[in-house]
């Protein structure tokens, strides 16, 4: 039996008036507007680049287009607000523009790009950091009135591979998101997703363990996000490449369906929508 009867799990949220409904399970496409993101294939810093892998992604069945203009793979260049910024704003213009209905998700730690990025016509903020890096992030997003995606992670994309040590790594990952939805709630942000932060100063086997226990999450009675694709715990355990690790991500996907994810963030979105319809023939024919 799911969990979430046990738990009442929420799963709309309001996306600037618009319901989305995530008792069916959503995909997320991935558009890194930087030169040096760890996937090459996810690189679109031009705009019609990021046009071109937007309406592909918007074809194949993706529910919301993931835009980042600082990479967060472990050891990146740090860059300013301003820099970032100046990536992100005219491709959320040129979006606005010529696909109107497109729910953009902004995946920045900082206050003030997340304004203007909001006020250029994007909808989600995406924070790797929980707040934790940016003080004045919770407020803004409480002013802004968008939903927000509350990820664990420790230390910074510079230092956090010498931050995964944990006693207690799901007890751990768990306070920390209780404690976080519980600041973001008394400031009346109440359209909140978790993310675990997989590889987020996590080794594989801590992304691993956190799969396997991914349903006991529903406790929070939040929608779950799962980022994982192309991911080093994943082109790692099968001895290849990011560039090589698409069959590896659909099958992490598929089991992160079967444990209760709601949003798969992911490089590949017509593989993902694919792995979500077979999770829902499955369940659909369940005795």
């Amino acid at each position: 039996m799911s969990s979430e009867i046990f738990f009442q799990k929420k799963l709309t949220i309001n996306v600037r008036g618009r319901l989305i409904d995530l008792t069916r399970p959503k995909v997320m496409g991935i558009i890194n507007l930087t030169p040096d993101s760890f996937y090459a294939g996810s690189r679109k810093p031009a705009i019609d680049d990021a046009l071109q892998q937007t309406e592909k992604m918007l074809n194949d069945g993706a529910t919301f287009i993931d835009l980042g203009a600082y990479s967060s793979r472990p050891g990146a260049v740090d860059i300013s607000a301003q820099e970032e910024t100046d990536r992100l704003l005219p491709v959320i213009e040129a979006i606005v523009k010529n696909f109107g209905e497109a729910i953009m998700s902004i995946d920045t730690f900082r206050a003030s790009v997340a304004e203007a990025a909001v006020n250029a016509g994007a909808h989600i903020i995406n924070d790797i950091s929980g707040g934790q890096l940016d003080e004045a992030m919770f407020s803004t997003v409480a002013r802004l009135k968008v939903p927000y995606i509350l990820m664990h992670m420790k230390g910074t994309p510079q230092n956090m591979v010498q931050q995964a040590q944990y006693t207690d790594l799901f007890t751990e990952v768990l306070d920390y998101l209780a404690i976080k939805y519980h600041a973001l709630k008394a400031l009346g942000i109440h359209d909140v997703i978790i993310d675990p932060g997989f590889g987020f100063a996590k080794e594989s086997h801590h992304s691993y363990e956190l799969i396997r226990r991914l349903r006991e999450f529903d406790i929070l009675e939040l929608p779950m996000l799962v980022g994982i694709s192309r991911k080093r715990m994943i082109y790692h355990t099968i001895g290849s490449t990011a560039a090589e690790a698409l069959n590896g991500t659909t099958a992490l996907n598929t089991i992160a369906l079967m444990n209760g994810a709601n949003i798969l963030r992911v490089h590949d979105v017509k593989e993902a929508v694919e792995a979500v319809k077979v999770f829902e023939a499955v369940m659909e024919n369940q005795d």
